[in-house]
């Protein structure tokens, strides 16, 4: 019997409740392990940042942080920026976005389809770079901007503890012995683990990052060279597991190939990782269910060929 579909008034009821998936093919070599991913690519804008964004704006226009006379600015790779874009029109909110400048095309073009303005900062210097860049512009002028920060945001974190942690509860509940996520702004991981830390059974939740400073894993943080996030505790996470880039590009490509799954790097490292999680689990002779995290749609790191408007008659 199938669901009756959802009736909704606004884009941004449509955000949460996405599905999960078990691994069959990719996850074959721990058969007495279940391996699930949670498909946020399924939110209206299509990654995991969906959630966070629309609970900062959400949260600052009931406090009276984020007014019509302002302007909201981030600095963003790309996901949390195109959320943004999303939610502030649909909510009359103004955007403009601090993006390096090698984000994906696709990324760029999404957020400006909504109009929203980007700037970009130096491709060497990362995030960090775009973060201190959007730091610069609000400090020159205060009065102008609502700035979300989301790495600093504590409804950040609270969106994945309202949402994405209870939602993996309730469709894997007390079968849950692990989960795997990679961190970046640490909102999902945060969220997630403090959410699941509350109920009684003892679940292991681990960090996934790159094994590099430099690294292809775009939205990952190597922490120990990066500028740590305000709203990370190192004391959530029970452990971190560090993830070369090539086994993140490796595993993106056989999700697509194996499970129909087309998501981005990220990802594919956080699958890598759970996988590693589900390997020690079945050597221990005690089984177990492994969640992870499909971000975004591995899509959004293409080069799309330019678009033409032609009418044929």
């Amino acid at each position: 019997m199938s669901a009756r579909a959802r009736r909704i008034e606004s884009v941004v009821d449509a955000v949460g409740d996405t599905p999960m998936m078990r691994l069959r093919r990719v996850a074959r070599q721990v058969p007495d392990v279940e391996v699930w991913v949670k498909l946020e690519f399924a939110n209206p804008g299509g990654s995991v940042k969906d959630r966070p964004a629309l609970r900062m704006i959400r949260d600052a226009l009931d406090d009276g942080r984020l007014t019509r006379d302002k302007i909201l600015i981030d600095s963003t790779s790309g996901n949390t920026g195109v959320a943004y874009s999303l939610y502030g029109a649909a909510l009359g909110v103004r955007v403009r976005l601090v993006m390096p400048s090698n984000v994906s095309k696709a990324r760029k073009d999404i957020a400006r389809s909504f109009g929203t303005e980007i700037i970009f900062s130096d491709p060497m210097e990362g995030s960090d770079g775009a973060i201190r860049v959007a730091r610069d512009l609000v400090a020159k002028d205060p009065e102008k901007y609502f700035y979300p920060d989301q790495y600093s945001n504590p409804s950040n974190w609270r969106a994945h503890y309202d949402g994405t942690g209870r939602e993996i509860l309730e469709a894997v509940g007390d079968r849950l012995t692990h989960f795997v996520t990679g961190i970046g702004t640490t909102g999902t991981m945060m969220g997630c683990t403090r959410r699941i830390k509350e109920q009684p059974r003892p679940v292991e939740c681990v960090a996934v990052e790159p094994s590099e400073a430099l690294h292809g894993l775009e939205g990952l943080k190597h922490l120990e060279s990066s500028l740590v996030p305000p709203i990370y505790d190192a004391h959530v996470p029970d452990r971190i597991l560090r993830v070369m880039t090539e086994d993140g590009w490796d595993m993106a490509d056989r999700l697509a190939r194996e499970e129909g799954l087309l998501v981005g790097h990220s990802s594919g490292a956080n699958v890598f990782a759970a996988l590693q999680i589900a390997a020690e689990a079945q050597r221990s002779g005690r089984g177990g269910c492994v969640v992870t995290i499909a971000c975004d749609r591995g899509d959004r790191y293409f080069a799309p060929m330019k678009w033409e408007r032609r009418y044929v008659w």
